[in-house]
């Protein structure tokens, strides 16, 4: 049977052969080269920054792209947020939700559930959100057939800088090549998994991160070397030579040497004619903490840009504020996800599901989401306020799955039960009491108006004969009163009495 052409997601035909070779191997020459030497901080300007900014948002990003890589390594505190915010998504566990509940899309939803909980799949999550920083990420999935299933073997993160936006939209991935070292070609449908985070609209490659840091990235590297150049010399005393009037060129430069030696050497040999002073130096108002304000200043600036707020990644803070934040930080987290999710769904769980087991009408979904902390003491107390009184019937089941306990299992040991007691909780007493105390009222008002034609005959048919012999509505009220006086509600008021009776009898003796 000749195996049925597939499309990807953007219409493109399928090739199988290709699924198991590597599209975007690096090579010792060529244009994806494997040297990797380049620096575009070293020596940073403002108008170098500039420069390079200017040229990823015309088209070439490489320079972006190693500046991008090369402040998650020079910067300690950027690399720390960036890491938090790629850790925080990658540690969700994923779930998968078939398509429906019919055999078959629960078996594929099976099959992918045990795609995504293979180990390289989380480190596959966190090479996707190395997007963050560069506003893209590509994986090449590389397929294995060997079994009775196409699976991929492995997903290799490659280089950003293998990479280009079409020059005409500047929003579809091409892949570099040495006969298209300038616009690319496009990626060879089901091997790569692009991730291009919306952060921001516009193009993706202003929407990285990186790119909103630079600034203040390159503020703070400006900041540490002048702070290390005043640690230098901070707290030492000035020194000043004087020389005389007559002193020669030779004489002033054996006291310059002599100056600046007796810094490192603290000695130094002079003419009886030439003398070195020490001044100590003056210290202005809070001149040794400007350094370090202005570096934290610019890493709270760098910790609201990745993470939404400060109080959990910068000193000054309660425990109270930071989980106040640590909420806000849940929308962001929930947000990258959701996104992460929706670019494996169209870039591996369609491709895995086409390949295997044809293409369907609904697909699996991978979802990547943590939902918020139940507050266990609220929901116990309102249990315990509701439960009792029997008008709400809650499952025990709902109840677990709520606080996240598995269901027991056959003898296994429950807390706070003896174990030669039996298992009945005040708690299920309570309910069992209450549900029976329903059914006997419930049989009770059946019983009650089972004959109410007959109770309520002496009071309806006289009404009802006024009724028929009355010429118009005012002769019929008129007759109302000497009705009333005639009827017999002797019946009624036993029967109400009797079942108000056995109704109490049913109830608390303590009420």
């Amino acid at each position: 049977m000749k195996t049925p052409l597939l499309y990807d997601s953007r219409g493109n035909p399928i090739v199988r052969k290709a699924l198991t070779e590597e599209a975007a191997a690096p090579s010792l020459t060529g244009i994806r080269s494997i040297w990797d030497n380049e620096s575009v901080a070293l020596g940073l300007t403002p108008q170098r920054l500039a420069q390079v900014l200017r040229a990823a948002a015309d088209g070439d990003a490489r320079e972006y792209l190693i500046l991008a890589e090369e402040m998650e390594e020079r910067d300690l505190h950027y690399a720390s947020v960036l890491s938090t915010r790629k850790r925080a998504v990658a540690g969700i566990e994923p779930n998968v939700i078939p398509a429906s509940d019919s055999p078959k899309d629960r078996e594929i939803a099976e099959a992918v559930k045990e795609l995504v909980e293979r180990p390289e799949f989380s480190h596959l999550v966190t090479d996707l959100l190395d997007s963050l920083g560069k506003g893209y990420s590509a994986c090449e999935i590389m397929w294995d057939q060997s079994g009775a299933q196409w699976t991929p073997r492995e997903y290799i993160w490659r280089d950003p800088r293998f990479f280009v936006f079409d020059r005409t939209s500047r929003q579809k991935l091409h892949l570099l090549t040495d006969e298209a070292s300038f616009e690319g070609v496009p990626l060879s449908p089901f091997k790569f998994i692009v991730h291009i985070p919306h952060l921001k609209s516009g193009i993706p490659i202003r929407g990285g991160i990186a790119r909103l840091a630079a600034v203040a990235w390159m503020c703070k590297a400006y900041s540490l070397t002048d702070w290390m150049a005043f640690c230098e010399v901070f707290g030492m005393p000035i020194r000043i030579g004087r020389y005389g009037e007559n002193a020669s060129e030779r004489d002033k430069d054996i006291l310059r040497r002599a100056v600046a030696n007796i810094g490192m050497d603290a000695a130094a040999i002079l003419p009886d004619s030439m003398r070195l002073e020490f001044v100590e130096a003056a210290k202005s108002a809070g001149g040794q903490e400007l350094f370090l304000r202005l570096a934290e200043y610019l890493d709270r600036q760098i910790s609201k840009g990745i993470l939404g707020q400060t109080m959990t990644t910068d000193d000054g803070s309660s425990q109270a504020q930071a989980e106040v934040h640590n909420e806000v930080r849940l929308d962001i987290k929930n947000d990258d996800g959701k996104q992460v999710a929706a670019t494996v769904n169209r870039d591996l769980v369609k491709p895995f599901v086409d390949l295997n087991y044809g293409v369907q009408e609904r697909y699996p979904r991978v979802r990547i989401h943590e939902e918020e902390p139940e507050d266990i003491t609220a929901l116990a107390d309102i249990l315990n306020k509701i439960v009792p009184l029997g008008g709400a019937r809650i499952s025990a089941r709902s109840v677990r799955e709520r606080l996240g306990f598995p269901e027991p299992e056959g003898d296994t040991d429950l807390l706070g039960l003896d174990a030669q007691a039996e298992p009945a909780p005040a708690i299920n007493r309570a309910m069992n009491r209450a549900e029976t105390d329903a059914d006997e009222l419930e049989r009770m008002a059946d019983e009650a108006l089972a004959d109410w034609e007959p109770i309520m005959a002496p009071l309806v048919n006289p009404v009802q004969e006024l009724a028929d012999r009355c010429a118009d509505y005012d002769e019929f009220l008129d007759g109302l009163g000497e009705i009333a006086r005639a009827m017999d509600a002797e019946t009624l008021i036993r029967s109400l009495a009797e079942a108000t009776f056995r109704a109490r009898g049913l109830g608390d003796v303590e009420d």
